[in-house]
């Protein structure tokens, strides 16, 4: 009997299906951007090497997009990019990404306003400013997801 429940057990185990970043597949993620905005670029690839598979759109339009995915006027950048459903708005660290990914949470999407010098995308040297990332939901509330320090 005991045999038989271990069994059991062991197939309800194996059969789960892993997600595609369990299964080392890379999670993709739908990027649009202008095509005159170098920066984006230079975001992209700090995404890509951070593991993301990148779907580049680029547009004309970004604001109908950013209207579109529900990106508050207030945190708007240069990009908006998709992934597993969440709106990721300008230059993200991707290790923040990560975090909102894994939190499973409710938050429609993460922003880092503006450009902010020194965040991915906006290297200057070894200068950084102060910054935020700020969470969004679909009613229009923000909190701080995360802070990034200066460094000089």
């Amino acid at each position: 009997m005991r045999a038989s429940k271990l069994m059991v057990l062991l197939l309800a185990a194996c059969s789960q299906s892993p997600s595609a970043e369990e299964a080392g597949k890379p999670l993709e993620m739908t990027v649009y951007r202008s095509p005159t905005c170098g920066c984006c670029g230079k975001w992209l690839e700090h995404a890509k090497q951070s593991g993301f598979k990148i779907n580049d759109v680029v547009s004309d339009d970004m604001e109908t997009i950013k209207s579109r995915f529900g990106v508050p006027e207030k945190l708007a950048s240069c990009h908006t990019a998709i992934v597993d459903g969440h709106v990721i708005e300008g230059h993200v660290p991707a290790a923040d990404i990560q975090k909102l990914l894994q939190s499973k949470s409710n938050i429609a999407g993460i922003a880092a306003p503006g450009m902010p010098m020194g965040s991915p995308g906006m290297e200057m040297g070894g200068q950084q400013d102060a910054y935020k990332v700020i969470s969004f939901d679909k009613e229009g509330k923000y909190e701080v997801f995360a802070e990034h320090g200066s460094k000089q």
